[in-house]
């Protein structure tokens, strides 16, 4: 490797003290008045602010707060934990990170356009080539793309730590793109309502300051001549551990949440797919890591971005915030060269020191490295892996130099281990103690400077010395709260700040994906709603022992219920109590139960988060509350607290209901929403029909059954006042268009929403959906003869046709709507 930019990576380094190094008794930070000011706070008392912090889990479980977890397959998603004491820095150290915050953007930004534009760096010995050329984050799809403005970040962040004598370091650099804001702005808002007093006291700067973050900041971006762009969110999808803070972002910026499968390129344009055809992309703020936005260019089996995208950049017709390839400036390896390249591009010194490193790529760093990586952290330069939060990232790599190091040396780091300062924290019994934190700040380009967001994200740890890498978006986090300095004006004290809106109205064509997700988040509640209704009627034949049901009834009702597959099938004559008890007992309780209650709230939680964004704060909570319902087991009388259960999820249920009737906006999202019930409603209710027609004969035996499950007893008791008979019963449950849980009624409610359907982008398509709808309404009239003897096994023949009908009605929705064969451009 070449020597010739030693004395540049000397010049970029600071070694601690031996003493810190080695550790020893922490001590206490050199920020009397911040600690001061916290007094306040912890006045409250012990039990109080016990009561505050699980008001504070209490909200962020309510709002759905959580991050994925993908090295725990049992549980997908984990609660965001936050501690209610913020970090409290006054006003004039923040001066000095704000000013060290926008210099480093500042070089960062003028480094990537020099790498992926003429590389002087490299040619004048500034930059070694192996740590370009040799970094898998170098994408050379990307070279001599010219980014908006010679902007190649828009977004970026970086890790902080204090030492104990009050200095501030870089940890690392974030520019890829920077997780944790909306985590942020959460906190925030969250710490206005259980600390309502601090605030109003300590009147710490907005977080999110409509100067800094807001849908203007990136108009900016789009192509020139594009006056009002749609702009996008990418994200990789709900499987993200960010993806609460993506939908946030979204929904407070106004943006479109996209995922890869919603756009598509079109001569060298991108697009989305929307419900309407497809619709012009102008500006994309990207969640999606470098590699995989284009399996075209990049990388062949990445499922999460689009194929062509590199492409449209390259033609000028998309503005990418941050730009891809950006990710190449995260590499620790750069650290010990940027004190030398900000005096030679900015002609100043580097305010804020990145933590001691040296790149093994140089020969003297390698012996240095090797002699000491007893004291040092070995890190790879470029493959930066998940480390876990309290792990040791060099511990395989401690001791004897590995290997590695010695054949390919130029692919690892060594840094020196950072000693961090405490900030008080909160024990779960409400006492104060003080932990080490990482802060992470995060720096907006608004089309004209760099500007810091006044907090971050701060994020506790275990040990005082901690690798520089040891930050994730789990664990135990800390809002920041940054004081008005001599000089600020005050901010207003009556509530959090929110993110700032123009009053431009955006585009609202609906993402087709969003489309089916509503699609089946409907179709899942109303599922559940049918096993929960039969489950609980069936329950309450096993508690009630006077019924007088005889063995018919009994054989009716197990026939019936095999019928639509929520137990399996009995030979005759072998139906008992305990069978079918265990049976829905495993229904509701076992996890891995095709159809049971478990897993269609897994599906439900699932399909609401991928449309979070479109869901108000109340119809989350209800969705929330939807979810520990299914990790209840019985103790001491299961078929009681079975019942119990049952009855808590029917009201739930009906909550999510009502929320859905009165509280959302009678769009596309609400129409695909009541599609998908509507439908679901339909299909169980003609196949319960069948089943309980087909399980006697007279078809008799099961009429209370089935005017319970479908919840029309009283519908029929008001018209009738006598007892069900197979006419009235099949008058109220096929026929009647004034019952919501009729046939006719769900029939009629799938003819409104066709004929409101956009048909734009496949005409011929909805003219074929809307015509099944006309026959599914004729068939209603005519299914049913008018005399009180109806044949039940002829009705039972007519209801397995009409489930037909409607399953071929869900593929064509399928077809028009969200496979988008042959879209339309609009």
């Amino acid at each position: 490797m070449s020597d010739s930019v030693e004395p540049t990576a000397r010049a970029g380094t600071r070694v601690f003290s031996q003493s810190q190094r080695q550790g020893g008794t922490l001590p206490q930070p050199a920020r009397g008045e911040t600690d001061a000011s916290l007094v306040g706070v912890l006045s409250l008392g012990r039990e109080e602010l016990r009561l505050r912090a699980e008001n504070a889990r209490r909200t962020l479980a309510e709002h759905g707060v959580t991050v994925f977890n993908t090295r725990n397959p049992a549980r997908s998603d984990s609660p965001w934990e936050l501690d209610i004491l913020p970090v409290v820095i006054d006003g004039d150290e923040w001066r000095a990170i704000e000013t060290g915050l926008v210099q480093r953007a500042r070089l960062i930004n003028l480094l990537l356009r020099d790498l992926y534009g003429t590389q002087r760096l490299v040619r004048d010995g500034l930059v070694p080539a192996a740590l370009v050329f040799a970094n898998p984050a170098y994408l050379r799809p990307c070279q001599a793309i010219a980014a908006n403005g010679g902007q190649y970040l828009q977004v970026y962040a970086a890790d902080l730590g204090r030492s104990p004598d009050g200095t501030w370091w870089v940890l690392a650099d974030r520019t890829q793109a920077p997780s944790g804001l909306g985590f942020a702005m959460e906190n925030r808002s969250v710490l206005w309502r259980v600390l309502p007093e601090a605030v109003r006291a300590l009147r710490p700067r907005p977080l999110a300051d409509p100067s800094i973050l807001s849908r203007e900041t990136l108009r900016w971006l789009a192509p020139k001549g594009v006056d009002e762009p749609n702009i996008a969110l990418l994200t990789p999808g709900p499987r993200n551990e960010a993806y609460f803070e993506h939908a946030y972002l979204s929904r407070h910026l106004g943006l479109t949440l996209v995922e890869g499968d919603d756009l598509t390129v079109r001569n060298r344009r991108l697009f989305v797919k929307t419900l309407n055809g497809l619709r012009r992309v102008d500006v994309v703020l990207r969640r999606v890591n470098d590699a995989f936005c284009d399996p075209l260019e990049l990388r062949p089996e990445s499922l999460l971005g689009v194929a062509g995208l590199v492409e449209t950049i390259r033609a000028g017709h998309v503005g990418m915030a941050n730009a891809i390839g950006a990710s190449l400036l995260e590499s620790p390896g750069f650290m010990p060269f940027l004190a030398g390249i900000c005096r030679h591009l900015l002609d100043e010194d580097l305010v804020l020191p990145s933590i001691p490193t040296w790149w093994c790529g140089q020969s003297h760093e390698q012996v240095y490295v090797r002699d000491h990586s007893r004291d040092l952290l070995i890190r790879p330069a470029f493959h930066l892996a998940p480390w876990e939060p309290t792990g040791h990232p060099a511990r395989d790599l401690a001791g004897t130099p590995p290997e590695q190091l010695l054949a390919l040396p130029h692919e690892f780091v060594g840094q020196e281990p950072v000693l961090l300062s405490p900030t008080p924290a909160l024990r779960a019994d409400g006492s104060a103690t003080s932990r080490p934190f990482v802060l992470r700040v995060f720096v907006v380009h608004d089309g004209n400077e760099f500007r810091v967001v006044p907090g971050g994200l701060a994020r506790l740890v275990d040990s005082p010395s901690m690798p520089s890498c040891a930050w994730s978006l789990g664990g135990v986090t800390k809002d920041v709260w940054v004081l008005p300095g001599q000089g600020d004006s005050l901010p207003p004290a009556e509530g959090p700040a929110v993110v700032g809106q123009t009053f431009t109205r955006v585009a609202a064509d609906l993402p087709s994906r969003t489309a089916d997700n509503f699609f089946w988040l409907g179709r899942y509640t109303e599922r559940l709603e049918e096993v929960v209704r039969t489950a609980r009627h069936a329950l309450r034949w096993l508690g009630e022992e006077n019924l007088g049901y005889g063995p018919a009834h009994w054989e009716a009702l197990v026939r019936a219920l095999a019928g639509i597959h929520l137990i399996p099938p009995r030979p005759a004559g072998a139906v008992t109590r305990d069978f079918l008890q265990k049976e829905i007992l495993l229904l509701l309780y076992q996890a891995e139960r095709p159809g049971g209650i478990r897993q269609l709230l897994k599906r439900i939680h699932q399909s609401a988060f991928a449309v979070r964004d479109r869901l108000s704060a109340d119809t989350w909570r209800i969705v929330n509350r939807l979810e520990p319902d299914a990790r209840q087991r019985p103790r001491s009388l299961p078929l009681v607290e079975a019942s119990g259960m049952l009855h808590t999820l029917v009201l739930d249920l009906a909550a999510f209901s009502g929320m859905e009737m009165e509280n959302m906006t009678r769009g596309s999202g609400w129409a695909f929403l009541d599609l998908g019930r509507r439908l679901e409603r339909g299909r169980f209710l003609a196949k319960l029909l069948e089943a309980a027609l087909g399980a006697h004969e007279s078809g008799e035996h099961l009429l209370e059954t089935l005017l319970e499950i479908a919840d029309s007893v009283m519908t029929h008791r008001r018209r009738y006042f006598s007892e069900p008979r197979l006419a009235s019963v099949l008058e109220v449950l096929w026929r009647d268009p004034t019952n919501p849980r009729s046939l006719a009624f769900q029939v009629a409610a799938l003819r409104s929403h066709a004929a409101g359907l956009p048909s734009e982008a496949n005409p011929e398509g909805v003219a074929a959906l809307r015509q099944r709808f006309e026959h599914l309404s004729a068939w209603i009239e005519a299914g049913v003869p008018s005399d009180q003897a109806p044949d039940a096994a002829r009705m039972a023949a007519a209801l397995a046709g009409f489930t037909r009908e409607l399953a071929e009605v869900s593929e064509l929705i399928t077809h028009v709507y969200f496979s988008h064969v042959t879209p339309r451009v609009s």
